[in-house]
């Protein structure tokens, strides 16, 4: 069984407790975060150590209605994507084996 993720207020009680700062204050600057975040994802957000917002555009292309089967055509749109930093990437996952590098093939004269 996993373990459920932490809510909101629990995050604030967790940072607020780690901080010393009252939890009003916490969440607050949780939410101003937030508001910043959405106001400058089309530019790029990066939120140092976890990783960026990325706003990118996808192109047209042909899809299936799951139901009937029938081809579909999927517009082009923009979507917001998030980034992981590598650091985070390394100490949630741990980090990878190192991969030895290619042998180099020798000409012949």
């Amino acid at each position: 069984m996993a373990a459920k993720s932490l809510t909101q207020s629990q995050i604030v009680a967790k940072l607020a407790e780690s901080s010393e700062l009252p939890k009003k204050q916490v969440k607050s600057f949780l939410d101003d975060l937030a508001a910043l975040a959405y106001k400058e994802a089309k530019n790029g957000f990066t939120v140092p150590g976890l990783g960026k917002l990325v706003l990118v555009q996808r192109k047209a292309r042909m899809g299936r209605n799951p139901a009937t089967g029938e081809q579909i055509k999927i517009p082009a749109k923009k979507v917001v994507k998030f980034r992981v930093a590598k650091a985070a990437k390394d100490a949630i996952a741990g980090a990878p084996a190192a991969k030895p590098a290619p042998a180099k093939a020798k000409k012949k004269k």
